[in-house]
């Protein structure tokens, strides 16, 4: 055996260094159908809007948790003109925590951005989470909308609030109810359950150096430095979408401060598009694939060849 010329990868004098900021996204559709059917305009829609509000130099990392080949194929697609800088093809669901260990692990950026791949982005959601993030010290997570988390979740921010001198604390109810509102739509909630968890439940404001951040994060959306994602590493994995709080315990747990922006600069989308988002994000060959005579002829002819191969 032996080697004819020399590699050209010698002669390149440098390489090109990753952004300081890695945005992640997790996908995950077994089939498009049920209640996945419309999983993958979701997640058309969350990438496009990450592409169009994302003013801030960044990276995309996505994860496919063992989607199907549709998916799958839309994602090579996305990756070919390089709006995906870092794409992971998994053939099984690792669940969430365990393509967090991998995540956590491989995005290169020194502040990571996670998402779960139904959340819809708007215009200053990066801004306004790094104001935050490198405003107060010691932060652990930082969720682009406000939203009513477990007070036991952030017990750790609200007791460095109170005891800080300089930061301000006011309690009470400081969300809109129709930011509220809007978030329990997302995650499939009936309307008299927020009102009631609404009526019984009170909102923390902090503010530091004219910064102001409500005391709270979550899982499906947050910004977080690197270093302090992977110190919690690995994660325990017991089922797909078991123990996914189990990231904001330990924030809070290791004396991490948890915040959210003051404004909706996500939505959370859930497992459908509807309204003007639905028609910001999708294309006209979807539009017209989604009328009403034509959808109901394709999901009949769908369920057909489902049925005889499944």
């Amino acid at each position: 055996m032996m080697r004819r010329g020399q590699n050209p990868a010698k002669f390149v004098d440098r390489v090109r260094k990753p952004e300081r900021i890695t945005v992640a996204v997790i996908t995950y559709a077994p089939f498009l159908g049920g209640y996945y059917a419309q999983t993958l305009q979701v997640l058309e829609a969350c990438l496009q809007s990450i592409r169009v509000t994302t003013k801030v130099p960044y990276d995309l990392l996505v994860f496919d948790n063992g989607s199907c080949e549709e998916v799958q194929s839309y994602l090579m697609r996305e990756k070919s003109p390089g709006w995906i800088q870092y794409l992971i093809l998994s053939d099984k669901n690792l669940g969430k925590a365990g393509a967090w260990n991998l995540i956590f692990s491989a995005a290169p950026g020194d502040i990571i951005v996670y998402s779960d791949s139904d959340v819809i982005f708007l215009e200053g959601w990066l801004e306004r989470s790094l104001e935050i993030l490198e405003t107060f010290p010691r932060v652990g997570m930082v969720t682009a909308r406000p939203f009513r988390t477990p007070p036991a979740l952030s017990s750790h921010t609200i007791a460095w609030g109170e005891r800080t001198e300089g930061v301000t604390l006011r309690h009470g109810q400081l969300i809109p109810r129709e930011v509220l509102a809007e978030m329990d739509l997302g995650l499939g909630q009936s309307e008299e359950e927020g009102r009631r968890r609404y009526e019984r439940s009170e909102d923390v404001l902090l503010t530091l150096s004219g910064v102001s951040a409500f005391a709270g994060a979550s899982h499906w959306q947050f910004s977080a430095p690197k270093e302090v994602l992977k110190s919690f590493l690995p994660f325990h994995v017991e089922a797909p979408m078991g123990n996914v709080r189990q990231l904001d315990r330990a924030v809070n747990e290791a004396g991490y401060l948890r915040l959210m922006v003051t404004d909706p600069l996500v939505r959370h989308a859930g497992n459908c598009l509807t309204g003007p988002e639905r028609r910001s994000f999708e294309s006209p060959r979807r539009r017209l694939r989604d009328l009403p005579l034509l959808r109901r002829s394709l999901l009949y002819v769908h369920d057909r060849i489902f049925r005889l191969y499944h």
